[in-house]
């Protein structure tokens, strides 16, 4: 699989590391009615990642067009790509070892609550998962997914909420990108269908 440009977002995140970082949380104006509902009796514990994964806006000098996501898995980042050289870069947890997906891809499908039916390689690797979860803050995929598709091919690899918040910033999922939901709920407004997204 071919990465054009590769050594320019390289740069642009390792640049990222010293250069100007502007806390910023996910504006509530993105949160629906039912999402504020939904989330305030979410079943699991409200827990803020550390600071370095908190949402911020960052320089960015990569070549990628504004609009594109691009994700550090090593970093646990997933950056969107602004004009004037910034960036909005959130916490993310990312694929174990061997699991994640790198490459290129598009933004295929969104959907909001969405539901999640596990793949058979899911459910051989962890016992006891349930054949298909409803949508909900209950649910692994979160408030949004953001399906990630090559031509017309699902990869099977979302970026999505997640109801583990206490793990951002490590690698411990099946291979998808999960992100707070409130910075999910956030990157979903800004990001259309058919928007470029780059894994490292």
């Amino acid at each position: 699989m071919r990465f054009r440009g590769v050594g320019a977002v390289v740069l642009a995140l390792l640049l990222g590391a010293c250069s100007n970082v502007q806390r910023a949380p996910a504006p509530e104006a993105s949160l629906t009615p039912r999402d504020k509902k939904l989330l305030a009796n979410a079943p699991y514990q409200k827990v803020q990642p550390l600071e370095i994964y908190q949402r911020s806006i960052v320089d960015y000098a990569g070549t990628q067009k504004p609009g594109t996501i691009v994700v550090d898995t090593d970093k646990k980042y997933l950056y969107l790509v602004e004009n004037n050289g910034k960036a909005i870069r959130y916490g993310v947890t990312v694929g174990e070892e061997g699991l994640a997906f790198r490459g290129e891809a598009k933004v295929g499908r969104k959907a909001e609550w969405p539901t999640w039916t596990p793949t058979p390689e899911i459910k051989q690797r962890i016992a006891g998962v349930p054949d298909f979860v409803g949508p909900g803050p209950h649910n692994p995929m979160g408030a949004r997914a953001l399906y990630l598709y090559q031509g017309n091919k699902d990869t099977l690899f979302r970026i999505h909420g997640t109801n583990q918040p206490e793990y951002i910033g490590q690698a411990i999922s099946s291979g998808c990108i999960r992100m707070l939901n409130e910075d999910v709920i956030d990157l979903y407004s800004r990001v259309p269908q058919g928007a470029e997204v780059v894994v490292l």
